[in-house]
């Protein structure tokens, strides 16, 4: 029997902000899947934060590539100030972008939690990142945020739990 995704929240932003939250998250799945659908903006460092922990807790190793540019592969370690998250994702000045965060065994208390995100944009990039939280806490609550500007009204928003089989 395959894995079953539930819709847990949704939230479309009616005006431009600056973070979404999503909180008293129910520890009774397996994995996590978070579904960013967002309208053109130019800002970037967009990210996750679990459990409301702006503290050096948080790693990520990303490969992007563009239409302009070569693939590259980028690491940063105790992520810290404004950008105390998990990814980056660069803005699009035209189009949407797509992001999709898949977070594993976010529920259980013995072990880091790992994350593998995936966004594109219509208009000529994608990237992949595998980020790590290092905090064994069993996630209740998810912030996306960004470090400068705004996140544009329209943008959509979905957090799915996943039973396994």
């Amino acid at each position: 029997m395959p894995a079953t995704y539930e819709p847990i929240a949704t939230t479309t932003l009616g005006s431009t902000g600056t973070s979404v939250t999503f909180s008293s998250i129910p520890s009774t799945y397996t994995d996590l899947v978070l579904i960013v659908e967002q309208t053109a903006s130019s800002t970037n460092n967009h990210g996750i934060r679990f459990n409301n922990d702006t503290n050096y807790n948080y790693s990520t190793t990303l490969m992007y590539g563009s239409s302009s540019t070569t693939a590259s592969e980028q690491k940063s370690t105790s992520g810290g100030g404004a950008q105390n998250f998990i990814f980056t994702c660069n803005g699009a000045t035209s189009g949407r972008v797509v992001n999709v965060i898949h977070i594993m065994n976010y529920s259980n208390s013995t072990t880091y939690k790992t994350a593998f995100a995936r966004w594109a944009n219509g208009a000529n990039a994608s990237s992949a990142h595998v980020g790590l939280w290092q905090n064994t806490a069993t996630i209740n609550r998810i912030d996306y945020v960004v470090a400068a500007g705004n996140i544009n009204s329209g943008s959509t928003f979905t957090l799915y739990g996943i039973k396994a089989a």
